[in-house]
């Protein structure tokens, strides 16, 4: 027909009539660029997306971006190509269109010089994409540690609909008579290699059976912690958090998560600020105690509440923390159970129908029912008691974490109690200084070191403004001659982090750090440093003249600040402190 053309849902209109005076702003034809003509931004959007073989009854559907983080550097991540296609066939389903689209992947063992250093990057990268493209809602698929709790980061600033869909946890493999799962083992076996208790040959056919399946840790590290973070705020659909990486549930719940995305862009339109409140951190946190979860756990919940200008206070995590069972008999807190049995016991479900007395339960969740709604359809369900505990007989009577302050951390630091000895709850210890990661690495080993199984080891420099960024470093390895001599735990302290799979009596995340000031920096070997748990106290005690001699003295000789670049430079001058979530300051809500 000469002088007419087909509209994109097969309608003709005149050539030269403005063909999008009215399209809306959603779908895909939001966020158009700035060409200085509408209708040309439009154009130009529709013929590159024909390009792909979409027709124009595709591009009218809901659109659903799908945060894709793949990458052959992360093996945690290798099975989310099958999950992608069942999260596509989950919104296709529904009718809507699904577009994936790769962010930053970050792995634990394959990043220099550690993970966490590039949290922040990864949340940005998700934001500004999730922002700057046409998308309805978003499907944010993570797994391995930082991916989590960057893409929850993201996905409170970003304000778009979202959904958490969590990778999942490895499945268990065996080495001679022992069941074995990354990474709980992995550091049992290499302690026992330190010790001389198995020779090079024995650690090497150890290493190819610690991870046999994709998915993230066995045990309840940081990743299982923060898939059980974002389902206890209710970022995720129920009962998906602890489902292994390789089970047909997994694909089930990945299409689900597809299928309820499209709901969430026609419907309900709940934005993560909706979901994430004061009151779900509180849930949250709650959960986190009650798993004896990641000390990890804090410092990214504190960051994705700090997106919505919540405050995580560490004495109200301690109040928390005192009225909280532990629920979950799971590695490193248990000595028998893994991921997949807590999933086969009840999985979060089952412990947050324990903790109902203590939950909020008219918190919203992504599913647009209430956290109590969502809850009493499981009353009843079945509960493996040897893995989930009751709240009437729980595994310990109090949260595992537990935050510290005094004069060696002013701002507070924190102890993994469910994973530490209780006997070194209350010491007073000499202090055995490394003034950096290279110091240690040095000199832990040398039979000539000074000390002795009631010292306190110490690492300084180890924090989020330290050259490494604040690496897991915080499991200080114990000095080999008293390893020899069957010495299993000590304090230790640090600013640094620490495995989730870790444990030991460990005091972490000590604020401020070294390299930010802080008193941990000040420490000298042969000081005293006093330990009490149930204080809630960490001092050490030299007099403030002495400290104040030892700061001049140290500012005295601080050579000149290094030349910085790139990312390197954004991290070190605009990182916050373990409280704030180790966030970039320009990104928390003000």
């Amino acid at each position: 027909m000469a002088g007419r053309k087909k509209g994109g849902r097969g309608e003709e209109k005149p050539v030269g009539e403005s063909r999008h005076a009215d399209a809306p702003e959603s779908g895909f034809l939001q966020g158009l660029q700035t060409y200085g003509d509408r209708d040309f931004s439009i154009y130009m959007r529709r013929a590159f997306a024909k390009s792909q073989g979409f027709s124009g009854e595709e591009l009218v559907r809901p659109v659903i971006g799908i945060a894709y983080t793949h990458s052959r550097y992360n093996p945690c991540h290798r099975h989310f190509p099958e999950l992608l296609e069942a999260v596509k066939r989950g919104v296709a389903s529904a009718g809507g269109l699904a577009l994936e689209f790769p962010t930053i992947s970050l792995h634990e063992s394959t990043l220099a010089p550690n993970s966490m250093k590039f949290r922040n990057l990864m949340a940005m990268d998700t934001e500004e994409m999730i922002r700057a493209q046409p998308m309805d809602a978003v499907v944010l698929m993570g797994g391995c540690d930082k991916t989590v709790p960057a893409q929850l980061m993201a996905a409170a600033s970003a304000g778009r609909p979202a959904i958490q869909l969590i990778g999942g946890p490895q499945m268990t493999s065996r080495y001679k008579d022992d069941r074995v799962g990354a990474c709980t083992d992995c550091r049992k076996f290499w302690t026992r290699f330190r010790a001389g208790q198995m020779d090079a040959r024995e650690i090497d056919a150890v290493e190819s059976r610690l991870v046999t399946t994709a998915g993230t840790c066995a045990v309840m590290g940081t990743a299982s912690t923060m898939a059980a973070i974002a389902e206890a705020l209710g970022m995720t659909l129920p009962g998906t958090a602890a489902i292994p990486a390789v089970h047909a549930d997994r694909l089930r719940a990945s299409e689900a998560t597809g299928a309820e995305a499209v709901r969430l862009a026609r419907q309900t339109k709940l934005t993560p600020d909706r979901i994430i409140t004061a009151q779900s951190i509180e849930n949250a946190l709650r959960v986190l105690l009650a798993l004896g979860g990641s000390t990890n756990g804090v410092i990214h919940l504190a960051a994705i509440a700090g997106r919505l200008g919540i405050k995580l206070d560490l004495k109200r995590l301690n109040e928390l923390s005192d009225t909280t069972p532990v629920l979950a008999a799971v590695k490193p807190v248990g000595s028998e159970f893994y991921m997949e049995d807590f999933f086969a016991a009840g999985g979060i479900g089952a412990v947050m129908r324990e903790l109902k007395p203590l939950l909020h339960l008219d918190c919203r969740t992504v599913s647009g029912e209430t956290l109590g709604t969502r809850l009493a359809v499981l009353d009843g369900a079945y509960v493996d008691r040897r893995v989930i505990k009751s709240a009437a007989a729980p595994h310990e009577p109090q949260g595992g974490l537990v935050a510290l302050f005094g004069s060696l951390a002013p701002d507070g630091c924190i102890i993994k109690r469910s994973a530490a000895s209780p006997e070194l709850f209350e010491r007073e210890g000499r202090a055995v200084v490394f003034s950096s990661l290279e110091d240690m690495a040095a000199r832990i080993d040398d039979p000539a070191l000074d000390v002795t199984k009631d010292d306190f080891l110490v690492l300084q420099n180890a924090g989020p403004r330290a050259p490494h960024g604040m690496p897991e470093a915080g499991f200080l390895p114990i000095p080999k001659k008293l390893l020899a001599a069957g010495v299993k735990d000590m304090v230790r302290i640090s600013d640094a982090r620490m495995s989730g799979t870790a444990y030991g009596t460990i005091v972490l995340h000590v604020a401020p750090e070294a390299a930010a000031g802080g008193p941990i920096g000040l420490v000298r070997s042969g000081d005293r440093i006093r330990l009490s748990v149930a204080k809630r106290s960490i001092d050490l005690h030299v007099d403030a003249k002495e400290l104040a001699k030892r700061k001049a003295a140290a500012e005295k000789a601080k050579g000149a600040e290094p030349a910085l670049r790139g990312y390197e430079k954004l991290f070190r001058t605009s990182v916050l402190q373990a409280p704030d979530g180790c966030d970039f300051d320009f990104l928390r809500k003000v």
